[in-house]
């Protein structure tokens, strides 16, 4: 978690949403409250977002080291996106970039990206993944931006 410890602290800007991929995105205020706790061992964001329709929201993401090395487990919640149960997460980090993913009704998959690469932005994206098997004209295969924060240090 120390890659990610430069980046603690309060960030702000604003948030892309969309629900499926030929939505157009919806522009809204968006934060961000990075925190180092358990002694370094993890990470945790707390955001805030706005949904068209649904107004406020915000969400949790927990991460710490997995059982690899690069590997990080992640505990996460949202108040639009997943609730009432929060989800537990699996990816990586590498460098700056931490990708953390779980997958849901059969074959499609949530990706959750923060890209700390850069000292003066913060970027936050969730990623839907639309497997083949639902797949149709209108709604290729594949990942698409359904959330895409980028924030500035406040």
């Amino acid at each position: 978690m120390e890659q990610l410890a430069r980046s603690a602290g309060t960030w702000a800007g604003t948030n892309a949403f969309r629900l499926m991929p030929d939505d157009p995105p919806h522009d809204a205020v968006a934060s961000a409250r990075v925190s180092v706790a358990a002694g370094g061992n993890l990470l945790e964001v707390a955001y805030t977002w706005g949904h068209p329709r649904d107004g406020a929201q915000s969400g949790l993401l927990v991460v710490g080291r997995g059982p690899a090395d690069g590997t990080v487990t992640a505990f996460w919640g949202d108040s639009w996106h997943q609730h009432p149960e929060p989800k537990v997460l699996e990816g990586t980090l590498s460098g700056d970039v931490l990708s953390v993913g779980y997958d849901y009704s059969g074959d499609w998959r949530w990706t959750i990206t923060l890209d700390a690469s850069r000292a003066d932005v913060l970027a936050l994206t969730m990623e839907n993944t639309i497997p083949e098997s639902e797949a149709t004209e209108s709604m290729a295969a594949g990942s698409y931006p359904a959330m895409a924060a980028t924030l500035a240090r406040a």
